[in-house]
């Protein structure tokens, strides 16, 4: 099928798991663009899709930059690991980082940001399931973390992202999406005014569950692109 399809389908999709949950709207697609080649990235912006995320600073900004002038009005997010040494470019580059895991990254991306003259949406990043091979802030170093983080400048709290664990089952995952929407509600509730109103919880493989437990961002690659090529590093 072609991506103008593929996006259609997954749409519908999302509008499913809206009603689902008792609601319609407010879900925003983000499109998994790593290793997809600029063409189809502009296949899917004509298509009408307006938000991408990418997981590589250096694959991203070379995209960002040969599409941007064909591609007005889209949104870039940076969805994957961000190395300190490359906070300047990611702050000059992306629309949105998602994946802020430790207030270190914090305070160096908020430097970077007033130095781009700009104040940077981003979401932090919760490792929920407390996996060794994910980042993240575990939950309670989030909530002993969150005061310092709020007092960044030229950074704006979005609200909150995770990766979850693989499993053949999405429905095991409900706890851990629950378990990052009650994090959110309390930073919400504890810090009033200050944002945490996203969610960026499910993928391909899981983002229905997700939604019905109160995502408002999904990330999905696989269900637009297809298949993507092995990437070595």
């Amino acid at each position: 099928m072609s991506i103008a399809e593929n996006l259609t389908r997954v749409r519908a999709r999302i509008e499913a798991a809206e009603a689902g949950r008792g609601g319609s709207g407010g879900v925003t697609l983000v499109a998994v663009s790593k290793t997809v080649c600029p063409e189809r990235i502009a296949e899917a912006f004509e298509a009408g899709q307006r938000v991408f995320g990418e997981n590589r600073v250096q694959e991203a900004v070379p995209k960002i930059a040969r599409l941007s002038p064909q591609m007005p009005g889209a949104e870039w997010h940076l969805i994957g690991h961000l190395q300190s040494n490359k906070a300047r470019a990611a702050a000059e580059s992306f629309s949105v980082i998602e994946s802020i895991d430790s207030t270190a990254l914090a305070r160096r991306l908020d430097v970077m940001a007033a130095a781009a003259g700009r104040t940077l949406p981003v979401l932090i990043e919760i490792n929920v399931a407390g996996e060794d091979s994910k980042h993240g802030f575990s939950p309670s170093d989030f909530r002993s973390s969150v005061e310092a983080l709020l007092m960044l400048d030229h950074l704006e709290m979005r609200g909150l992202m995770t990766v979850a664990p693989l499993t053949s089952d999405p429905r095991e995952l409900r706890p851990v999406f629950r378990q990052l929407r009650e994090l959110r509600n309390w930073a919400r509730d504890s810090f009033p005014g200050t944002g945490f109103r996203e969610l960026s919880m499910g993928m391909s493989g899981d983002f229905e569950v997700a939604i019905q437990e109160g995502s408002t961002m999904v990330r999905i690659g696989r269900a637009i692109f297809g298949e993507r090529p092995m990437v070595t590093q």
